[in-house]
């Protein structure tokens, strides 16, 4: 049986990302369906951002309070690893979708539950886990919202392997006795903390020179520090050239090819953190003259290239790849789309305007929930440069601001703050340290606001508090 039906909006994707924009097009009045072949809520809800956050807080939280005195003999026994897993479900709703899907039903939302292919200009063609066929067709807009996936390397047999992916990392129901994790970014760092303090044997393989390569130097190399103090073994410049599973016995054996030559490891599970894929191979791209798997550029209303229908939103387009960030262009765009639909003749797309995703170029925050955590916003000293700006770098110990040592005796962190001397802003921030994933958010808005730097200079912070910090690279940047 096919059906067809006629939107307004048509979103195939119903993460965060799908969820914000079908919230801002009916906000504004437009009719919308969104389909979605997993569960509503997507990859954040259920394999990233909320699970590894709440098998993190637990492993940070005894971590800081360890610094502190008069309660660090209160919490020096080992986790309670089924209580942070339960906690971890708990977050992800067990798995389950009712609440979401409920919040899309309260909007207004149709949502359709199935594979969701584009079937040529402002259609979209849906089958149902029950064989059902749907035509939807879009008056104005089809957003591409599907996400990303985790991307696995060209190993012969790795697929024999099972290996952790990122969704393994998150889900698993026990802490394996040995993991390797393959990767160096936030991912890596984040699941190297979680299950090093579940009472894992973490070795990370990293084949550049550090972690976290992304953001400032010093980030990566205070995080390495930590994880090795936490008990994980750390080897830079190796690279996997072979895994195999045991049928048997079910241990991975790992072959690895760094500065001592070659080696073999033995594992329980092995993870790889090596970057992400769009999921763009299966929904219809070809049928737009598209090429299936590709990233999808974009304009800075989230519309693509070369369409005066398609839109792009989140990490399909690969502008940013977080889902505040994906989130943020869904805002964007669902106010484009409308705009667009009402037939406004001029968007406001200059940058900064209500139809530019401007952030994405010059102000995307990151925190990465390790111990120490590391937050960033904005432009790294090495991308403003790259940029040709004329800037220069500030950098602070912030174990010098008094809230720093009240918060955690024996304090270790930096920041630094990247300025654009020929217009007196702030380009960029890195903070690294205990609880920085809460200050990054002032460096958030000086970016976005573009603030002077006289101005900051009258933005007095609360004493005796870490974001004290401020103050002190205004003074070391004044002299």
């Amino acid at each position: 049986m096919t059906e067809a039906e006629e939107y307004d909006v048509v979103v195939l994707g119903a993460g965060p990302v799908g969820e914000n924009v079908a919230d801002r097009v009916r906000a504004a009045g437009l009719s919308c369906a969104v389909v979605e072949s997993e569960l509503v809520g997507g990859e954040c809800s259920y394999w990233a951002c909320m699970p590894s956050k709440a098998l993190l807080r637990p492993v940070v939280a005894r971590a800081e309070a360890r610094r502190v005195p008069g309660l660090r003999q209160s919490v020096q026994g080992s986790l309670d690893v089924q209580a942070v897993l339960e906690h971890r479900d708990d977050y992800t709703s067990h798995w389950k979708d009712d609440g979401q899907v409920e919040w899309l039903d309260g909007i207004g939302v149709h949502l359709y539950r199935g594979h969701g292919r584009l079937y040529g200009t402002r259609k979209v063609s849906v089958t149902s886990p029950e064989g059902e066929h749907h035509v939807l067709t879009a008056r104005h807009a089809v957003a591409v919202c599907t996400g990303s996936r985790a991307q696995l390397p060209d190993l012969p047999g790795l697929a024999d392997v099972n290996p952790w992916t990122s969704r393994e990392a998150t889900s698993a129901q026990q802490a394996p006795g040995r993991l390797v994790v393959v990767g160096g970014g936030v991912v890596a760092v984040e699941m190297a903390t979680a299950w090093q303090a579940l009472g894992s044997r973490v070795t990370v393989l990293v084949r550049g020179e550090g972690l976290l390569p992304k953001m400032e130097p010093f980030a990566g190399e205070l995080v390495a520090d930590a994880l090795r103090e936490a008990g994980a073994e750390l080897r830079t410049h190796t690279s996997v050239t072979d895994v195999v599973r045991n049928v048997s016995t079910g241990a991975v054996t790992v072959s690895v090819r760094g500065p001592e030559g070659d080696e073999r490891l033995e594992a329980d599970e092995i993870l790889f953190a090596t970057g992400r894929a769009p999921r763009t191979d299966d929904i219809g791209l070809e049928t737009v003259g598209l090429e299936p798997g590709s990233w999808l550029p974009v304009d800075d209303s989230c519309r693509v290239e070369g369409s005066d229908w398609l839109y792009a939103v989140g990490d399909v387009n690969h502008r940013a790849l977080l889902t505040h960030q994906g989130k943020y262009q869904a805002r964007i765009s669902g106010a484009a789309i409308a705009a667009r639909a009402a037939g406004t003749p001029v968007l406001e797309s200059d940058p900064w305007g209500a139809h530019a995703a401007t952030a994405d170029h010059a102000a995307v925050p990151q925190v990465v929930f390790t111990d120490p955590e590391a937050a960033s916003a904005g432009l790294t000293l090495a991308e403003a440069e790259a940029a040709g700006h004329r800037v220069r770098a500030v950098d602070y110990d912030m174990s010098g601001v008094a809230g720093a040592g009240l918060y955690a005796d024996g304090y270790t962190g930096r920041a630094r703050m990247v300025v654009d001397e020929d217009r007196g802003v702030v380009l960029g921030v890195t903070f690294v340290g205990p609880g920085v994933g809460e200050l990054i958010h002032s460096a958030t808005v000086a970016i976005a606001g573009e603030v002077p730097l006289e101005r900051l200079w009258h933005a007095v912070p609360s004493y005796p508090t870490i974001s004290e910090v401020w103050l002190r690279l205004l003074e070391t940047y004044r002299g």
